[in-house]
């Protein structure tokens, strides 16, 4: 069975897209635990991050560093922390959630809501962000 995120891939559900390129795609998660909360993942549906290939895994957290310093230049924040669980979508994925506190990256927080106007806002300056650093 596809995943969530292969169709967000396929573009059979719409997301709010950060960055992409020929492997991987990052976009705002939808339930965040913080403004600006994105996940990267590989557009290859591979259910463990583990078993990524180990040059196609380097290339996600290389990915995942520029799409965290797009978001760390719109998203006030002190770090970027990164989480991988992996348990509640069958397709390898890496959390980057804006910190202030160690606290900050608790999944057990209640999640944020933002309109749909204030997830493409976020999304476009994000987007923007990481477009200039690539130039």
């Amino acid at each position: 069975m596809t995943s969530i995120f292969s169709r967000i891939v396929n573009g059979e559900i719409p997301a709010f897209k950060l960055a992409e390129n020929e492997h991987f795609l990052a976009f705002l998660d939808i339930n965040p635990i913080a403004k600006g909360h994105a996940l990267v993942i590989p557009k290859e549906e591979i259910d463990y991050l583990f078993n990524i290939p180990d040059l196609l895994l380097a290339d996600l957290f290389v990915f995942s560093k520029n799409v965290a310093l797009a978001i760390e230049k719109v998203i006030p924040c002190k770090r970027i922390g990164v989480a991988v669980v992996g348990l509640e979508v069958p397709h390898a994925h890496v959390h980057l959630v804006p910190l202030q506190t160690i606290y900050d990256i608790d999944f057990k927080k209640p999640k944020l809501k933002f309109s749909q106007e204030e997830l493409h806002e976020i999304a476009g300056k994000i987007s923007q962000a990481y477009q200039a650093m690539e130039s």
